[in-house]
């Protein structure tokens, strides 16, 4: 496949072309592949086979079939943002092949924090639609991304990433508790922070406490992202965003992750 588009899925008969479809989906996930390189491809598969598995999706044969001949579709030249879907109406199995959007860099976030909308918030899928309304406001507002928060105000995530900041010397991320999206990027910083003997802390703060700290938006498209701005008010006063002293080393070894994508 070389071409941006929807394909559905029949076991035996692997993947062929289906009416462009903007459905609910039950589970969802999708990945950054450059000229045929992807980073922590197998935490993606893990993460969308246990979502297809909560729903009572396809049995583990059948989306191992699914997974094995969509891996073999991916493209291996271009930069391509791919997602997989489990269709809540048929339980289709399918591959929508993207190209991928510009990359950033960095960030500008909505300092008006957004209520929660989702329904499914540990699940990506069903909420895609309600996530991209609230992302819509936000770039109204002059932002990239909104900042979800909980209802006493507790930062969540944004609605396409994980919310990461600093404190002095400590990582910090919102309590595990809170219904956060399960993020690939953000488990394999950790995974570093950890190794590095960096300390981390799960902390719960206001969009307005982020104010002056350096702070990062991570998912598996763009990478780390340091917020380098924030658009609006919080609690009636401009917030200035932190210095980003760390994050290009981050980002830096982040990138350099990246694997060739399996041949089966």
């Amino acid at each position: 496949m070389s071409a941006e588009g929807l394909s559905g899925w029949s076991p035996g008969g692997g993947l062929t072309p289906v009416p462009a479809s903007e459905g609910p989906l039950l589970a969802a996930d999708s990945w950054l592949v450059r000229d045929g390189r992807v980073r922590a491809y197998d935490r993606h598969r893990e993460r969308f086979l246990r979502a297809c598995g909560e729903v009572g999706g396809p049995g583990p044969g059948r989306l191992a079939e699914f997974w094995q001949d969509m891996t073999a579709a991916l493209p291996r030249t271009g930069e391509w943002f791919p997602r997989v879907e489990l269709a809540a109406r048929s339980l289709e199995l399918r591959l929508r092949l993207r190209h991928a959007p510009p990359l950033g860099t960095e960030i500008r976030l909505w300092a008006a924090g957004q209520e929660d909308p989702r329904t499914a918030p540990r699940r990506k899928g069903p909420d895609l639609d309600v996530l991209a309304q609230v992302r819509g406001r936000a770039i109204d507002a002059g932002a990239q991304e909104a900042v979800l928060v909980g209802p006493s105000g507790v930062v969540l995530e944004s609605p396409t990433a994980g919310v990461l900041w600093w404190e002095d010397d400590t990582l910090c991320l919102p309590p595990p508790g809170l219904p956060v999206l399960p993020s690939v990027t953000t488990a394999l910083i950790l995974q570093r922070a950890v190794r590095d003997d960096i300390r981390v802390d799960h902390r719960e703060r206001t969009v307005a406490e982020l104010a002056g700290r350096e702070v990062w938006v991570v998912n598996a498209l763009h990478g780390i992202r340091p917020v380098t701005g924030w658009a609006g008010e919080a609690t009636g006063e401009v917030m200035t965003a932190g210095a980003a002293t760390r994050a290009a080393e981050w980002r830096e070894w982040l990138e350099g992750l990246t694997e060739p994508l399996p041949e089966k």
